[in-house]
């Protein structure tokens, strides 16, 4: 089979315009192309579209990722391709990829097989400079930061306190901590500091919840740079940067449109990643994707227990949006290994260890029907080596739990493949009731008790520890007001736990805190826990080696 870059650059891509206008009734006028097959669609067209009854909202999430891989955009994309064939105006709503994972370890995030976003290379490589937009304004504001204690330091910010460190979109762990300011008088007062990537950074945050311009603006201006040495939060508002930053993510903030190998808009827009942010696409691209087609497929990052609880508890409790319907997405091989099968030995035959690795698929089921109340189905992505007695025993089990699965081919057979599953989404769609939504923990208890909340219900914790310094952080934020604000846990992908080598549904382990960050502007506060790092660095064998350039000008090794 072709690998996903030679399929995509085999495709036959329709011109943006077209596919606009075909697809979703949206003249050229309202387009920015960039080239001929990505473009934005003008902001004030997108907010006209504020009166058009709204489509049904379908979240794409999956079980706890293994190295094996899940397909989780895959199936996004090839669930959206199979409405789209069966004669349904449906769209997919994918965040943008980082280019940290695209040259380390995880590669492409544009689906993959037959079941892609094109252009794969542009969206994965700088595509319409929204990442860049975000850097920019993140390090202007650290700039100014520095400028403004270089020049007398006004406000009286303790250079101790400031902890808006700058961003890059690539990983390099040699940046995670340094001194800046070095050099003598002329270069500033020196400070700690570091980066962290930019799908980390708060304004990654803001812009991925925020409505308008103003909105925008408002929120960059609450977004807290430092105290005072009387412990008094010092905002970018009170810095006059609030204005500068916007300005640097205007023309950012309209969504991006492209579309599939069989030509299903989608909406790439804006990119946080589940284990150190929150996880979820723009509010404008899936808002305007509701306004636009009749079923939007979006995807939240990593587990259920990550991005999907970032997708209720922060961007649904913040713009109101709710989710009619959830596909968890799983695999033999992820549940093989969470049945204890090493990656080396996944593709043989094992049914007692599919059955083990359950335990960690039906805790996800159980968290997103009864803790997040969303009617569920199981995409059960199959791949080669998968055998017909490890999937009919996948659809057994998982039909025990009161749920149905549906085995899908969409990375082979494109929308076709993933039929079956489209038409248990509708019928599921036809048969649930979405009055049964709820948010994880209410907005009236403490920070604490959410982070409590979380640490039981979800992930099967027995206690959550605190570092002394979080701990101290934590109480100043409910002193300063900040306690009605939800959490955003940072913590690895792999695991329940904050321990990435505990794998299945382990019970009774801590989640211990280590550090605590506030996103005043985005409206959430982050609780760092494990080693999950804000800034990664590259494996020891980076994607990036594989990847070049030939003498034509065409790109190879990206996946």
């Amino acid at each position: 089979m072709l690998s996903d870059i030679e399929i995509a650059n085999a495709a036959e891509l329709h011109p943006i315009t077209a596919v606009a206008e075909r697809e979703l009734g949206i003249d050229a006028e309202h387009l920015v192309p960039y080239g001929h097959h990505k473009a934005k669609v003008d902001l004030g067209y997108v907010q006209s579209l504020g009166d058009r009854p709204p489509g049904r909202l379908i979240l794409m999430t999956a079980l706890s990722p293994t190295p094996a891989g899940e397909g989780k955009t895959t199936t996004t994309v090839g669930l959206a391709d199979a409405l789209h064939g069966l004669g349904l105006r449906s769209m997919a709503c994918l965040r943008e990829p980082s280019m940290g994972p695209v040259f380390g370890m995880k590669g492409g995030a544009a689906g993959g097989g037959y079941a892609q976003v094109v252009p794969m290379t542009d969206i994965n490589l700088h595509f319409t400079g929204d990442f860049a937009a975000i850097g920019a304004a993140n390090n202007l504001l650290s700039a100014m930061i520095d400028n403004h204690i270089h020049h007398g330091n006004a406000l009286g910010i303790d250079v101790r306190s400031v902890d808006w460190k700058r961003v890059l979109d690539l990983n390099d762990r040699a940046l995670r901590d340094l001194v800046v300011g070095l050099g003598g008088l002329a270069n500033g007062y020196p400070r700690e500091d570091g980066f962290d990537i930019v799908v980390a950074s708060e304004l990654m945050a803001i812009f991925c919840l925020t409505e308008s311009w103003a909105d925008l603006k408002r929120r960059i201006g609450d977004i807290v740079v430092g105290y005072t040495r009387a412990k008094t939060p010092v905002t970018a508002r009170e810095l006059g940067a609030d204005g500068a930053v916007a300005v640097l993510l205007r023309d950012a903030l309209a969504p991006n449109l492209v579309q599939t190998l069989e030509h299903t808009p989608a909406f790439v827009h804006g990119g946080p990643f589940a284990n150190i942010a929150h996880g979820c696409s723009s509010v404008i691209a899936t808002r305007a994707a509701l306004r636009l087609s009749d079923y939007v497929v979006t995807e939240a990052g990593f587990g259920a227990d990550l991005g999907a609880e970032k997708f209720v508890d922060i961007k649904c409790r913040k713009s109101g949006l709710r989710p009619d319907a959830a596909v968890v997405v799983a695999t033999v091989r992820a549940l093989k290994f969470h049945g204890g099968v090493d990656v080396p030995d996944l593709g043989r035959e094992d049914l007692d260890a599919v059955e083990s690795g359950m335990e960690n698929l039906a805790r996800h089921l159980r968290n997103v029907r009864e803790v997040y109340g969303i009617p569920c189905v199981v995409a059960l992505n199959r791949f080669p080596a998968d055998t017909d007695a490890e999937v009919a025993k996948v659809v057994e089990l998982v039909d025990a739990l009161g749920v149905r699965a549906y085995a899908a081919t969409h990375f082979v057979d494109g929308g076709t493949g993933a039929e079956d599953l489209a038409k248990g989404v509708l019928a599921l769609l036809e048969e649930s009731d979405p009055s049964t939504f709820s948010f994880t923990y209410p907005d009236d208890v403490s920070l604490k008790e959410k982070a409590e909340t979380l640490a039981h219900r979800l992930y099967g914790a027995s206690s959550v520890t605190w570092d002394g310094k979080a701990k101290r952080r934590l109480e100043r934020l409910e002193a300063d007001g900040y306690g009605g604000l939800p959490v955003c846990v940072a913590k690895t992908q792999y695991s329940f736990s904050t321990d990435a080598t505990l794998r299945g549904a382990p019970t009774g382990h801590d989640l211990h805190v280590r550090e605590v960050r506030l996103s005043a502007g985005a409206g959430f506060v982050v609780l760092v826990c494990g080693d999950v790092m804000t800034m990664p660095g590259l494996p020891a064998d980076p994607a990036a080696t594989r990847i070049d350039l030939l003498d034509d000008g065409t790109i190879v090794g990206l996946s």
